[in-house]
């Protein structure tokens, strides 16, 4: 059986990198062509089964219309989209299978699940608030983690959820959701010490998202936590 070939973009970036690195232990899967930003994709498009997107928000419109056209899915590993570029990408999904992640990692996804359920057994008694650290070279604040968490409490409180944001250091990124009750509080954190586990989780999520039906996923969804679907 043939390997999934991978269009990488974003290759010169830390996470590009660290996806390079972890492609030698996935023998299912092979990196075919890798562009940096500004590059042409057009030409590197060629024998490709689908692309792992980890360059930037901003080019996810341009990148987005070479995949849509030649029909091949797409992994985006970006965060900080505004809301025309989240709708260009909702779009897009309606033709092509689409993974959308703000984080690939496997923990944090089960983070992601045990903040819902904990939202569902406590009640609007507990008052959730998220604190989430990274390097001090990120841009984006809060975390696409944090709006992810966010937005998966908000439709159990009224309200906004509060996020505090920390850039120091070399974080690799450390989340910690915090429902706080009458005398009681419940933390749970997710600490990440390596960019290695997004790699592995980018790479599953490619290796899933080849065969799937248009539409618009998760990395719920690559892990089976999705319950709505």
């Amino acid at each position: 059986m043939n390997p999934t070939r991978i269009l990488l973009v974003g290759s010169d970036g830390r996470m590009g990198q660290a996806i390079g690195a972890a492609i030698g232990s996935q023998p299912t899967l092979s990196i075919e062509g890798r562009c940096r930003r500004g590059d042409s994709l057009k030409e590197k498009m060629q024998n490709i089964d689908v692309v792992i997107d980890v360059s930037h928000a901003d080019a996810t419109e341009a990148l987005l219309a070479q995949p849509k056209k030649n029909k091949i899915p797409i992994v985006i590993g970006t965060t900080g989209h505004s809301a025309q570029q989240r709708q260009t990408i909702e779009n897009a999904a309606r033709s092509i299978p689409i993974v959308l992640a703000s984080n690939f990692s496997v923990g944090v996804n089960a983070l992601f699940a045990l903040a819902r359920s904990a939202g569902e057994i406590l009640g609007s008694e507990f008052k959730p608030e998220i604190i989430e650290s990274h390097h001090r070279m990120k841009k984006d604040a809060p975390s696409g983690t944090a709006k992810t968490i966010a937005e998966i409490l908000r439709k159990q409180q009224s309200g906004e959820v509060p996020i505090q944001s920390i850039r120091e250091g070399d974080v690799v990124g450390e989340h910690t959701v915090i429902f706080s009750g009458q005398g009681e509080r419940l933390e749970l954190t997710h600490r990440a010490e390596s960019r290695e586990i997004f790699a592995h989780g980018a790479l599953r999520a490619a290796g899933w998202v080849v065969g799937q039906p248009a539409g618009l996923y998760s990395m719920q969804d690559v892990l089976g936590l999705n319950a709505n679907r």
